[in-house]
């Protein structure tokens, strides 16, 4: 046989060597290579047209298609790994197009998800919270139900998924004034409703109870916000066994989901230390976010009481940092401030975590 021809592979006929197109390990003529092969547009390597891997407009042989393509599950289509989403609510891989539009359909938004706010109460003081709940499924349908019963009249509340949480998800309210919470909020029907599914909060070992403070509640300006939340963390510091006590954690976890900074001799220094400490966002007073303050310390429940007393604390809080000195902070003792107390739900708390001057209560079960 001449070494200088060869015999195309489809048609079968002799050409000069020179005129050969390589498509893996066959050679063809002009012909047959044009008709029944392509270029891959990433590797531009010569394959038939029906291993092709792409779509209408992108060639793709199989291992350019393998290292960096995929295919929507929703649609088909064909879009780069890179770009993909995987959404929480499935174990899909989708595009972006058939991802916002089953986003809208699905009641569980991913962790970083931020809808437009819309703001409850008149005011400026305003708490979001976010209250983790566990070991009840991450289920759409139990989503929608809590949606259901949370935003009858209002938009309320919307629902997240958390990675710290086995099998569970993150309910996040709406930034409300603490009248709002206490009076126009279900509160008592959604965790009614969280316990009618079988979920856990406080008992689930998982769940934390975050409060986000607007950072207008601590002033107009940039100077009054940082003078008053410099109080708020020197509360918080000069407290801690206190505070410890009323959040239902215990130390260890306190460490890893919000650690406390160190206790400095004036408001100022610990801010200072605290902004210097870079120490993230797992802290007990979180100053990371540019609009709201948030309190980590809480841990989770689905006791009414609990909640509320939980607000009117950070409630209480944010008026030392806002009406007092630092003279009058710093002389402070715990019995003064008991005697700021006047709530109900408050004070029955207090009583039970053995932290109020009068006698004790039993204390009754968390959820």
């Amino acid at each position: 046989m001449n070494t200088n021809t060869f015999i195309c592979e489809h048609c079968g006929e002799t050409f000069p060597l020179d005129e050969a197109f390589r498509c893996g390990e066959d050679l063809l003529c002009r012909e047959c290579a044009g008709e029944h092969s392509i270029l891959c547009d990433e590797c531009r390597q010569r394959i038939y047209r029906d291993d092709d891997q792409g779509d209408a407009y992108h060639v793709l042989c199989e291992d350019c298609f393998e290292q960096h393509y995929t295919r929507c599950d929703s649609c088909g289509g064909l879009l780069r790994s890179c770009n993909a989403y995987h959404p929480a609510w499935n174990d899909q891989t989708l595009c972006e197009n058939c991802y916002d539009e089953q986003e809208e359909c699905c009641p569980i938004h991913e962790y970083n998800y931020m809808p437009d706010l819309v703001f409850h109460g008149k005011g400026l003081r305003h708490f979001g919270v976010e209250l983790e709940i566990d070991c009840g499924g991450q289920s759409s349908a139990n989503a929608k139900q809590i949606l259901e019963v949370a935003n009858h009249d209002a938009e309320n509340l919307y629902i997240k998924t958390d990675g710290s949480l086995d099998d569970g998800m993150e309910l996040v309210t709406h930034p409300m004034t603490l009248n709002y919470h206490m009076n126009e909020m279900p509160w008592a029907e959604v965790l009614s409703e969280a316990l009618r599914m079988y979920y856990l909060s406080h008992r689930a070992q998982t769940c934390g109870l975050h409060v986000h403070i607007s950072r207008l509640a601590f002033g107009c300006t940039y100077e009054q916000q940082e003078t008053a939340i410099a109080r708020l963390v020197f509360f918080v510091e000069k407290f801690w066994p206190e505070l410890l006590r009323f959040s239902r954690r215990t130390q260890s976890q306190l460490n890893r989901w919000a650690a406390r900074y160190g206790m400095k001799l004036c408001p100022r220094e610990v801010l200072d230390h605290a902004k210097n400490s870079c120490a993230g966002r797992y802290t007990a007073v979180n100053l990371t976010n540019s609009d709201t303050i948030e309190i980590r310390i809480f841990r989770g429940t689905l006791k009414l009481n609990t909640l509320l007393a939980t607000l009117q604390m950070v409630n209480h809080l944010c008026d030392v940092a806002v009406l007092l000195s630092d003279e009058a902070l710093q002389d402070m003792s715990w019995f003064d401030f008991l005697e700021r107390i006047n709530e109900p739900e408050l004070i029955d708390y207090l009583k039970e975590r053995r932290l109020y001057v009068n006698e004790p209560v039993e204390m009754r079960e968390e959820d």
